[in-house]
Formats: C-alpha cells, sequence, structure tokens
C-alpha cells in the first residue's frame, strides 16, 4: 500500500525576495505549508562566494513560512530543506520548485508503478578543515542513505537525483582552521567552492556504489574519471553543513509526478537533454496525459579547453567566470528543446557527471 504523495509545484519569481506566489498558493489551499519538504530555486545573482541573493531568498521564504507554520524564522530553515543556486544568465528565468510531501492511509486508484518520492537528510557541521576532503564526502554519503531511506528508496537504480547544498571557505573560516593549527584544502574563497562541490559529489557516487569505497582526499578534484550521475551539489557562504535532497521513484509514493534522468557528456549533448524527458514520456513522440514540470540540471566548462576537439574560451574569460558562461550554455541547450527558460541549471559540475559535462533529470505530471 503506498504511504506518501509527493507535489511539485514551480513558481516564477520576480526577484530572490519575491514570496508572492508560494503565499498566493497556500492562500487559496493549493498547498498547505506543513507538507513542505524542499525548495529549490534559482536567484539572479553571480553564483559566486559573494552573492547574496540565495541567502536572500531563504530568509524571504522562511520569513514568509514562519507564521504559517507557528515557528520561528530559523526553525523553518530547520525544517524545509532550502537550496538555491545562483545565477540565471542567458535565458534561465528565476524560479522556486516546491516539493511537498503527505502521508496518505490509502492510494488513489489508477496510481500503478513506481512514482516520485523525496527524502531529506542532513550531515553535521564541518570544520572548515574538512571541507574537500575525506570527511565531507563520508559524511555526505551517510546523509545520502538517510534521505533514501526518508524516500522509501531502496535501490540505487531508483535515484534519479540527489540535490545537495554544502558549504564554503572564507577568510574567517580559513583562519580559524589556522588557529587550531590545521590547513584548508585552499586557501582561495572561489576554490573552496569547487572542492566542497566535488567532495560532496564523490559522497553521493559513495553512497549509491558508482565508485569503490577507496576514495581520498587526493582524489578530489583529480581523479575526474571519479563521479557521480545523478548527484547536484552547489556551494554556498549561508551553511556549514550539507543539505541533502535525493528524488527518485519509489512504490511507495502515490504521486501524480515520475522523474527520470540522463548523462550529458558534454555541455552541447542535446541527445542526453531528450533522453531525459523521453525516460518521463516526454521525448520525440511524447506519451498522451503527460506534462513536463521541470528540468534540473548541471553545467560545467570541460578542463580540456575544448568540446568535441573545438577550443572554448570559458577557462580564460578573466570578466566572466566559467560556471557563469557554462550555465548559459547548457541552459540555452535545454530551454531551447523543453521550451521554457524557467528550467534549474546550477554551475560547477565537478565529480558530477564525466568531466565538461553532468547529470539532467526531468520531472513529469502524469494524468492517467
Amino acid at each position: 500500500m503506498r504511504t506518501t504523495s509527493v507535489g511539485v509545484f514551480k513558481l516564477a519569481t520576480k526577484g530572490p525576495g519575491d514570496v508572492s506566489g508560494l503565499m498566493a498558493m497556500i492562500g487559496s489551499g493549493t498547498i498547505d505549508p506543513r507538507s513542505i519538504l524542499a525548495i529549490l530555486g534559482k536567484t539572479e545573482g553571480n553564483g559566486g562566494v559573494n552573492d547574496f541573493t540565495r541567502e536572500y531568498a531563504v530568509a524571504a521564504l522562511c520569513t514568509a513560512l514562519a507564521p504559517q507554520l507557528g515557528l520561528t524564522a530559523h526553525e523553518v530553515e530547520q525544517r524545509i530543506a532550502f537550496v538555491m543556486s545562483g545565477g540565471t544568465e542567458g535565458v534561465l528565468s528565476p524560479h522556486i520548485t516546491v516539493f511537498t510531501r503527505q502521508q496518505m492511509e490509502t492510494s488513489p486508484k489508477g496510481i500503478s508503478g513506481k512514482r516520485l518520492s523525496i527524502g531529506m537528510a542532513h550531515t553535521r557541521d564541518f570544520l572548515p578543515e574538512e571541507l574537500g576532503r575525506s570527511a565531507q564526502i563520508t559524511e555526505t554519503a551517510e546523509a545520502v542513505k538517510a534521505a533514501m531511506m526518508d524516500a522509501g528508496i531502496a535501490d540505487p537504480y531508483d535515484v534519479h537525483f540527489v540535490q545537495i547544498k554544502c558549504p564554503l571557505l572564507t577568510s574567517e573560516r580559513v583562519a580559524a582552521a589556522n588557529a587550531r593549527g590545521n590547513k584548508a584544502v585552499t586557501t582561495s574563497a572561489y576554490s573552496s567552492m569547487a572542492y566542497s562541490r566535488g567532495a560532496s559529489a564523490l559522497g553521493v557516487a559513495l553512497a549509491l556504489g558508482e565508485i569503490a569505497p577507496a576514495v581520498s582526499d587526493e582524489d578530489v578534484l583529480r581523479r575526474y574519471d571519479l563521479f557521480s550521475t545523478v548527484a547536484s551539489t552547489s556551494s554556498g557562504i549561508e551553511l556549514m553543513h550539507n543539505v541533502v535532497i535525493v528524488l527518485g521513484n519509489s512504490a511507495a509514493s502515490a504521486s501524480e509526478f515520475e522523474i527520470g534522468h540522463a548523462v550529458m557528456e558534454d555541455a552541447i549533448d542535446a541527445a542526453a537533454v531528450t533522453a531525459a524527458l523521453t525516460s518521463v514520456g516526454l521525448g520525440a513522440n511524447p506519451q498522451p496525459g503527460r506534462e513536463l514540470v521541470n528540468i534540473f540540471a548541471k553545467a560545467e566548462a570541460s578542463p580540456d579547453g575544448s568540446v568535441r576537439g573545438f577550443r572554448h574560451t570559458m577557462l580564460e574569460d578573466t570578466d566572466i567566470s566559467s560556471t557563469r558562461h557554462a550555465r548559459a550554455a547548457v541552459g540555452g541547450l535545454i530551454a531551447g528543446l523543453a521550451g521554457t527558460g524557467a528550467i534549474y541549471v546550477s554551475g560547477g559540475a565537478e565529480h558530477q557527471g564525466p568531466a565538461g559535462g553532468g547529470p539532467v533529470a526531468a520531472i513529469a505530471r502524469l494524468s492517467d
């Protein structure tokens, strides 16, 4: 018997502090605020260390939801998983995707097969010197397993997207590590974002059996042959632990949604995007009664400086970071195939798919 129902709602935002769409859906009774488990968003910042649009968006959402839940804003942030990805370059459109989950006593008629399920878990807070290293990998792996259990997913093959929000280093955090006689993996705040994303992704790969257990500190940002096909990690200044959200399909879900994924080999891999859409019945010959809700993808500038034998300049542009170039390129490709710019494309895909590529997942609503 099915036990949970997962809902997915994509809402456009006018800015990082815009909560009007969510409040309207709560006011109309479409969304029960008590059922909100996670909110993923795209904000129009630079996606870098000083992108405070992410923190602003989370603060605005927590402040708005606090009276609805009878909690403080801080308590709301502990209860709901918030992952804000900065950077809406090109045609990417700022928006949030709200995931809800409710318990059900009986399964609705007409629901068959495995449907969308979601689970959440947190790691402990990390010390600055642990970021980008084995501690972050192993702790993340344990959190992924906990989130799978929370989602009612036992088979790793039923996991189609693992979204993680992870920390980064600041000069103050590096100084704190030094004061304890320890060294951080890097003294660069910007470089620390990549280390944290990479270690978190390897944690996903470890949890799902995609890599062998013998992963070490030296493998992070070096062994690009080690990666997860479903990990999406995003680093930010607003936390010191990892927030883990597992999305997959489960027989324990009575959701009207389904998720599937594919892996882009490079930034222009249109076939992989089509494969992800096809996995939920929305390919070249879409199945009737299905509607695209959102696409989630990672974007990365290939580290060898080329795409299919042709040189690119993403890694050499001193005006615009490579992650911004990659988001714009991949975002444009997916938007053209999906017919919308309101898609979730996150930059920095270290160990998230093959080097220069990344996972792409699609969620569809089924009316049958």
